[in-house]
C-alpha cells in the first residue's frame, strides 16, 4: 500500500548496511535432500567452486552447470549446483577470494515460519505488546479504536454521521496504522485454508503469543485476534460491512500512542461485505471443532449470510475514495483497496457459505460465478481462493468434493504450473519466480513469488509430481536470498538483511534492528515511489529494490504478504 512520508525524520535514514556478496545463495538454508543451487555474479572470476565445512575441510568441489544471460540487462551468471551435500552443518561456499555461508539442515524453515505468524502479534492494535511475548518490541496499548466515528460516507438512519461505535482489536494492515476489511480477510482467507490442509504442521507451532499454551494452535488464536476485529465493522441494522476503520490521513512515523487523529469507519461496499462473508464462513467451520468458539462459530455464520444478502441487495457499492471525497467532510487520503469487480468475490464468498451451509442456493450461485481461468490469488482477485477452496475439498475427499465442476479451471493451473517448470532451465536464478519483467511489481515477493509457489503445491498435492515441490521450494530461495540483490527480503533473517522497512513500528521506536519476521515487497520495476528515496540502484526491473524506510514501493510490509509467507511456509515446512 502506498503511504505519504514527506517526512524529514526520513531523509536521514542510511541504506541496508549490509555489503552485498557476489555469491547468492538462500540465506535461511537448504534442506537436506533437497536441491541446492548458488547463482554466481559476473564480477566472480573463479573456473571452479568448493563447498568448506566449519573446520574448513573441502566436502564438495565442482564447476559451474550453466551460464544464464540475465533478460532483463547484459549480465551473464553462472550457476552452481551441490546438492551432492546433504550432511546437516554450517558451510562457506568460495568461488575465488569470495566466500558466502550456507546452511544445509534437516528443517530450515521451522524458525523463520515460526517469525512469519509471530509478525501477526507485532501488528496487534488496541492491546499491550507485552514484554513476555514481544522482548524488545514491547509497546503499550494504543488505538483502542472504543471511539471510532461513522464518517459521512457510512453513515445510516439507524448509525447517522457522527455516531461513535466501538470496533477494537485486529491488526495494523501494512506499514501504517489503520484497519481494512479487505485485506484483512484475503489474509484470514489464504491462511485458513493452508491450515485445511497443512493442519498437522501448524498444530505444533509454538510461537510465544498470550494464547500459547491452550488448546487451540497459536495460528487460529491469532486469526482469532482479527476475526473479532471484523466483526465489530458489521452494521447490525443492515448487515452491510464498512470497507476500512481509519484516519483520514496517514499517521507521521510515530509510535502508535503518540497518534491524535480521529479514526472514522467509512462507506459500506460490495467487496468488503463478500469478503467478510467468505471468511467468517470459512472460520465458522474451522472453530467449530473446538468448544470455546461455539458461540464465534454460530454468530460469524449468521453474520456471513447477512453480509451476503446486503452484497446480493448492493451488488455494485464498489468503493469509491474519491467520489466521497467529493461530497463528504472530512476527505480520506488512506488506502483504498478499490476493486471495480465483484464476480471473483461473489465466487468466493458462495463458495465458503455453502460449504458451511450446504445450502444448494449458495452451490448455485458458486456456479454463476465460476471464472474461465485461473488467476493466483490476490486481495484484488479472490477467485483463487474460491478455486483452492475446491481444491481442498478434492485433496481432503471431502463428500462436497465433486459439488462443482472446476476441470477446466484445474487445467489451466495445471498449464501455468508447467510454464513455470520449464522455464527452470533458462531462469538466471533457476527460480520459477522473476524471469519476467511483469513479475516485478508492487509487493512481487508476496502474490507473484510466494503466491506461485502456493500454487504449485497444489499442482503436487493434486498430481503427486516431485517436479512441482521442487519448483515451489525455488520461489522460496528468490526470498531467501538467491536474487538480484542479495537481500534475504524476511527481517530479522540472512546474511544480507533488510534493516530499514517501510513500517512505522520499526522506524519509530528507537530500536536498530526492524521487527521480525516481516516480509518486505520486493523489487518492483515501477518504482513509484522513486522520488522520495535516494537513486534505485538500478533501472533492471529484478534490482529495482531500495532497504530504505521511505521506499514504500519496494520496501514496505502488509498481512497479506506474511500471510503468503505463513500459508507458504504450511505446504513446505517440516
Amino acid at each position: 500500500m502506498k503511504t505519504i512520508i514527506l517526512s524529514t525524520l526520513l531523509s536521514g535514514l542510511a541504506l541496508g548496511a549490509s555489503a552485498q556478496s557476489p555469491i547468492k545463495v538462500n540465506q535461511i538454508g537448504y534442506q537436506t535432500n533437497e536441491q541446492k543451487i548458488a547463482v554466481i555474479e559476473p564480477s566472480v572470476k573463479a573456473k571452479s567452486f568448493s563447498l568448506k565445512d566449519a573446520k574448513g575441510r573441502t566436502v564438495w568441489s565442482g564447476k559451474a552447470i550453466s551460464t544464464i544471460k540475465s533478460p532483463f540487462n547484459e549480465k551473464v551468471r553462472e550457476i552452481v549446483d551441490f546438492s551432492k551435500v546433504s550432511q546437516p552443518g554450517r558451510y562457506t561456499l568460495v568461488a575465488g577470494k569470495n566466500r558466502q555461508k550456507v546452511t544445509i539442515s534437516e528443517s530450515p524453515y521451522f524458525e523463520v515460519s515460526k517469525a512469519a505468524l509471530k509478525a501477526f502479534y507485532l501488528q496487534r492494535t488496541g492491546v499491550e505488546i507485552e514484554k513476555e511475548y514481544a522482548g524488545e518490541y514491547s509497546r503499550p496499548a494504543a488505538h483502542l479504536d472504543n471511539k471510532v466515528m461513522v464518517h459521512p460516507s457510512a453513515a445510516s438512519p439507524e448509525r447517522p454521521a457522527g455516531t461513535i461505535i466501538s470496533s477494537p482489536y485486529g491488526w495494523y494492515d501494512a506499514g501504517d496504522y489503520n484497519k481494512y476489511i479487505v485485506n484483512s480477510a484475503f489474509t484470514i482467507g489464504i491462511m485458513l485454508q493452508s491450515y485445511q490442509v497443512n493442519k498437522d504442521y501448524f498444530d505444533r507451532l509454538n510461537v510465544n503469543i498470550p494464547e500459547s499454551g491452550n488448546k487451540v494452535p497459536d495460528l487460529l488464536d491469532e486469526i482469532m485476534f482479527n476475526l473479532k476485529w471484523m466483526l465489530t465493522m458489521q452494521d447490525p441494522y443492515d448487515g452491510g460491512v464498512y470497507h476500512k476503520l481509519t484516519t483520514p490521513n496517514f499517521e507521521g512515523f510515530i509510535m502508535p500512542k503518540e497518534c491524535k487523529q480521529q479514526r472514522y469507519v467509512v462507506q459500506k461496499s460490495t467487496q468488503a461485505a463478500l469478503d467478510f462473508a467468505a471468511t467468517m464462513a470459512l472460520a465458522a467451520r474451522i472453530y467449530n471443532a473446538y468448544p470455546e468458539f461455539q458461540n464465534f462459530c454460530q454468530e460469524a455464520l449468521k453474520a456471513a449470510e447477512r453480509a451476503y444478502a446486503w452484497a446480493v441487495k448492493n451488488p455494485t457499492a464498489y468503493y469509491d475514495q474519491p467520489g466521497n471525497n467529493t461530497k463528504f467532510d472530512p476527505d480520506i487520503a488512506t488506502g483504498m483497496y478499490g476493486d471495480r469487480m465483484s464476480s471473483d468475490e461473489f465466487f468466493w464468498a458462495a463458495t465458503e457459505l455453502f460449504l458451511s451451509t450446504h445450502q444448494t442456493a449458495y452451490l448455485e450461485q458458486a456456479k454463476q460465478f465460476l471464472p474461465n481461468e485461473f488467476t493466483m490469488p490476490t486481495w484484488g482477485d479472490v477467485s483463487a481462493l474460491g478455486i483452492m477452496q475446491w481444491l481442498n475439498q478434492q485433496i481432503l475427499a471431502t463428500p462436497e468434493a465433486k459439488a462443482i465442476d472446476i476441470e477446466n479451471v484445474k487445467s489451466a493451473m495445471k498449464a501455468f504450473c508447467n510454464k513455470n517448470v520449464e522455464g527452470l532451465e533458462t531462469s538466471a536464478f533457476y527460480s520459477v519466480f522473476g524471469n519476467m519483467e511483469e513479475d516485478f511489481i508492487w509487493g512481487s515477493n508476496s502474490e507473484m513469488c510466494a503466491g506461485r509457489s502456493i500454487t504449485l503445491m497444489y499442482e503436487y498435492a493434486l498430481s503427486k509430481d516431485e517436479k512441482y515441490r521442487k519448483a515451489a521450494l525455488t520461489a522460496l530461495d528468490h526470498i531467501a536470498g538467491r536474487n538480484a540483490t542479495g537481500y534475504c527480503y524476511i527481517t530479522g533473517f540472512g546474511t544480507q538483511q533488510v534493516m530499514n522497512p517501510h513500517q512505522r513500528l520499526s522506524a519509530a521506536d528507537g530500536i536498530k534492528n526492524p521487527l521480525p519476521g516481516f516480509l518486505a515487497g520486493g523489487a518492483n520495476k515501477g518504482q513509484q515511489d522513486k522520488d522520495n528515496v535516494p537513486p534505485y540502484p538500478s533501472s533492471s526491473p529484478d534490482e529495482s529494490y531500495m532497504d530504505h524506510v521511505a521506499s514504500y514501493a519496494s520496501n514496505e510490509i502488509a498481512i497479506n504478504w506474511n500471510a503468503y509467507l505463513v500459508a507458504l511456509f504450511g505446504w513446505i515446512a517440516k
